[in-house]
């Protein structure tokens, strides 16, 4: 059993055991980010960025809604208002905020 909808995008979002970090591998193009429950198709510019996607690619299965938005939020009301450069609680930097019973 994945933890993804299909073993294709289970496949899609295991991390490369050459490259630390999933933006540095050349044939890594979806990335999973657990803190905001969120898929993208990365973009291959050295960088960061990705374009966020609703529906899986490959079973065209709908995807979770992003919680971005409302991690920000959530690290507001407790006192965060920078959590780019503020030490902001462990729980937050995994998908552990949001699945906390």
């Amino acid at each position: 059993m994945t933890k993804n909808c299909c073993e294709e995008l289970e496949q899609a979002t295991v991390n490369c055991k050459q490259h630390h970090l999933a933006e540095t591998c050349p044939d890594k193009v979806i990335s999973y980010i657990p803190k905001f429950d969120e898929y993208g198709v990365l973009i291959q510019d050295g960088g960061t960025s990705m374009l966020t996607i609703k529906y899986c690619p490959w079973c065209g299965h709908q995807l979770p809604e992003s919680r971005r938005d409302e991690w920000f939020d959530t690290l507001e009301k407790i006192g965060f208002d920078d959590p780019g450069e503020q030490d902001i609680p462990k729980e937050f930097t995994s998908d552990a905020w949001y699945r906390k019973p």
